[in-house]
């Protein structure tokens, strides 16, 4: 076989290692894939992973969490939140453990609601904003409570960055050694609230 023949084929093999399709995280009807309460707290409406009542209170943090681990990836999905009192809030977790014999998980977030949209929280580790957006920027992608919005979010090495509907908000550098650089994937109903948070179309590149 000729040499280019041979590097040509070599290439085709291992390009699918070094840059992976995107993959659907979630297929629309089942939970295959993710573990977490659902039998009381989850469930699949509309084809989106749902949670919460605008009629009774989330009493405490509640996530459902992916079965596989992802290091480096780029993520997208849709989330919408609704609620009437209290902190209405969700998140998308990255990197993130479950905390044994608890209902916490631990790791990164990115958050939404509550005031929080488009910004990058540190979920029971550090316990506060690694990075957000500002004001003027916040202004330019933020959609009223009850709409659809969409989530980019990149993790490679120690940057992650996030993206709300289409404009970026967080561009944060890891520089504290011993932060977990892969985990399981998850998404929040934050408790004390009365509301309801979906999310759909969650769509993985693993880079």
């Amino acid at each position: 076989m000729k040499r280019p023949l041979c590097l040509a084929l070599l290439f085709s093999f291992l390009l699918p290692a070094v840059a992976g399709e995107p993959v659907a995280l979630f297929d629309g009807k089942t939970f295959a894939g993710w573990e977490g309460n659902t039998d009381s707290v989850w469930r699949i409406e509309d084809g989106a992973l749902t949670a919460g009542s605008l009629e009774k209170k989330q009493e405490k943090n509640d996530f459902l969490a992916t079965t596989k681990e992802y290091g480096d990836f780029e993520l997208t999905l849709k989330w919408r939140l609704e609620g009437t009192e209290g902190f209405v809030n969700g998140g998308v977790q990255i990197r993130s453990k479950r905390i044994p014999d608890h209902h916490e998980v631990i790791g990164y977030q990115a958050d939404l609601g509550a005031g929080y949209d488009g910004a990058l929280y540190d979920e029971s580790r550090r316990k506060k904003m690694l990075a957000q957006p500002s004001k003027e920027v916040l202004e330019k992608c933020q959609k009223p409570l009850g709409e659809w919005n969409e989530y980019r979010i990149r993790a490679e090495g120690p940057r992650i960055q996030l993206w709300l509907n289409g404009v970026q908000t967080v561009d944060y550098t890891e520089t504290e050694p011993g932060i977990e650089a892969k985990g399981m994937i998850a998404v929040q109903i934050h408790g004390n609230a009365t509301s309801v948070v979906q999310y759909k179309d969650l769509m993985i590149q693993e880079l």
